[in-house]
């Protein structure tokens, strides 16, 4: 690869470490559920703040983005997420709070829609791209390991009641890599007038491979958000642990989904996409099942790291595959594809009243249930 190629790869796979402060949800919301008196359902909505903006924005960003060009969408995330990351800061309150994650979410979704066609601005054969989206998910996954550490690092030096104090740290990282992004020379892909509209971009779910891979990514992104946001919930309601010991749960989580994932990018470009799919998510769902049946402490957060190992590559390939039917229309694919990551905010409210209803066990099975999806998924593909 030629170092200048290497120059323009460096900024674009480093943003994508803005791309997992998303994450924060899940231990976030717990402080949020302690400092303004939450019920388990109404906290269960915190990721919903962040995630539901992938249904509202995924196919107006994606149409946009052949205006505005791929670079210049990906700033424009940035630079939300740098306005939401410092507002707590200046006037502390839930509402400021929620619009803090709103605009993270908003941020977020403009991000993932135009950062992974990005990347094929600087990379051209196919094989490497798919490697370098899930190498991008390498260093998503890193990011959300650290964040919690963050978190953890900012209660403990200022005590719980300042938890948001990760917010400017998040936004202080987020304007860094904007300022690298912007001074990078990429060569903008070709714009476009032509207007489409929403039922052009809906009309691709008439083809059954999109639809599925459409579902698909609803779906592993529900496994992600939901795992992360049920683990530490899991081993409090379970194991009685404490404040403090249940956050180790989260972080096998991540950890074990950033070992996969940088598994993944070197196996991904010596065997089979689908293969190494329909391997890991058949033994996701054997993991699944163990963590329902609960067989103690440590092998529930083997479990939690063996779904985050194992779905870590899920994401990357599915999207690889959906960009492979219609290479022509990229940005209309990932602002449709992102629209279906809303399944974040939606599996989650579903996943609390669930717990709610009938206990840790019934959440436990939503993620079950989505994994058995992406089964599905996974041998339907040819």
């Amino acid at each position: 690869m030629k170092s200048n190629s290497i120059f323009k790869i460096c900024p674009v796979l480093a943003t994508f470490f803005v791309m997992g402060f998303c994450d924060i949800v899940g231990i976030s919301s717990d402080y949020m559920q302690s400092s303004f008196g939450w019920s388990p359902t109404m906290t269960g909505f915190v990721p919903s703040m962040v995630f539901i903006w992938f249904f509202f924005l995924g196919i107006p960003i994606g149409n946009k983005m052949n205006q505005w060009g791929r670079k210049n969408t990906v700033l424009i995330s940035m630079l939300i997420t740098v306005i939401g990351m410092f507002l707590p800061l200046f006037i502390y309150s839930s509402v400021t709070c929620i619009i803090a994650y709103i605009l993270l979410g908003v941020g977020n979704a403009i991000l993932q829609i135009s950062l992974n066609p990005l990347l094929s601005n600087v990379i051209y054969n196919q094989r490497l791209l798919t490697s370098s989206l899930t190498a991008g998910q390498v260093i998503k996954a890193v990011s959300s390991l650290v964040g919690p550490e963050i978190v953890l690092f900012v209660t403990l030096h200022f005590g719980e009641e300042h938890w948001y104090y990760c917010f400017p740290v998040l936004g202080i990282i987020t304007l860094l890599f904007g300022l690298w992004l912007a001074i990078t020379p990429i060569e903008r892909e070709s714009s476009t007038t032509v207007s489409i509209s929403m039922s052009d971009s809906f009309s691709l779910l008439k083809n059954k491979v999109i639809l599925i891979l459409f579902l698909g990514i609803f779906f592993v992104v529900g496994v992600d958000v939901a795992t992360n946001y049920i683990s530490s919930k899991l081993m409090a309601m379970r194991y009685d642990w404490s404040a403090e010991k249940v956050k180790f749960a989260p972080q096998v989580y991540f950890l074990s989904r950033t070992v996969g994932a940088l598994l993944g990018t070197f196996l991904l470009t010596r065997i089979s996409s689908i293969r190494y799919f329909r391997l890991n998510i058949v033994l996701c769902v054997f993991a699944g099942f163990f963590l329902m049946a609960g067989f103690g402490a440590i092998p529930d957060l083997v479990c939690i790291g063996c779904i985050g190992f194992l779905a870590s590559s899920v994401f990357s390939i599915i999207y690889s595959f959906a960009f492979q039917e219609f290479p022509s229309k990229m940005n209309q694919i990932s602002g449709l594809m992102m629209t279906a990551v809303a399944g974040g905010g939606i599996v989650t409210p579903v996943l609390g009243f669930s717990i709610d209803v009938a206990g840790i066990v019934a959440g436990l099975s939503v993620i079950l249930l989505c994994i058995l999806y992406l089964v599905y998924c996974a041998f339907s593909i040819k």
